[in-house]
């Protein structure tokens, strides 16, 4: 454990670009990045290939005891590879399928608990910026720094059909819209983990903020922090 680096969670609404600027503050400051998204993605990619239904725990349980999952995160590049069971589904957890049913998985209490487990074993050393939608409330509430992104919903579905075009993704932008204000509406109000800002989050809006802006700011509270540590 790095007693001189701090633990930064960033928690938000769907597409208000946490995972990109998690991962470039992560790269500037030379942190490990954990996209927590990403996991309940490639977990809902592996329910919906296997056919399993929702409503039967006991094969999710069984799924979820077999499974294997890892999250790559090259700090050069700034990119971010996810495997489930050694196959890479980066590329096959962006599409709607998943984004219209990730949730509702999420809302699963034994998934929940087993990518808990994951999540809180990674942070141990420090170091580590991680996102999500419970970072700061229940994974890491001991977190040094904790941020809370939002952006107006046609900002955010703008923002997600020009990263699923670049994919090779036509979305059509208001099933996007749709998209998000049925996730805002689940996350808010599921009664495991809601999606609330934590008490002693830092709120941050970016709907009229650049990329650059938005990262420069977490890191410059990043710097803060780090320097109340040295005194």
């Amino acid at each position: 454990m790095n007693i001189h680096n701090i633990n930064i969670a960033i928690d938000g609404f769907s597409g208000c670009g946490k995972s990109s600027t998690a991962r470039s503050v992560a790269s500037a400051m030379g942190y490990v990045y954990l996209d927590t998204g990403a996991m309940y993605r490639a977990i809902t990619y592996g329910l919906i290939s296997n056919n399993i239904p929702l409503q039967r725990l006991d094969l999710i349980e069984e799924f979820l005891n077999q499974m294997t999952i890892e999250v790559h995160f090259h700090n050069h590049s700034g990119k971010t590879i996810v495997t489930l069971n050694k196959e890479n589904v980066e590329a096959k957890i962006r599409g709607m399928e998943v984004s219209n049913l990730v949730s509702e998985v999420s809302k699963i209490k034994i998934v929940r608990d087993k990518l808990l487990e994951i999540q809180r074993k990674t942070a141990e050393n420090k170091g580590i910026v991680m996102d999500g939608r419970d970072i700061g409330t229940v994974v890491l509430p001991n977190a040094e720094l904790k941020i809370f992104m939002k952006a107006n919903v046609e900002v955010r579905a703008i923002r997600r059909q020009q990263e699923l075009k670049s994919q090779g993704m036509a979305v059509d932008l208001q099933e996007i819209k749709e998209n998000f204000k049925k996730r805002d509406k689940i996350d808010s109000t599921r009664e495991i983990a809601p999606l609330v800002k934590a008490k002693d989050a830092v709120e941050l809006d970016t709907s009229n903020l650049s990329f650059e802006e938005q990262v420069s700011f977490i890191i410059n509270l990043a710097q803060n922090k780090l320097n109340e540590k040295l005194k």
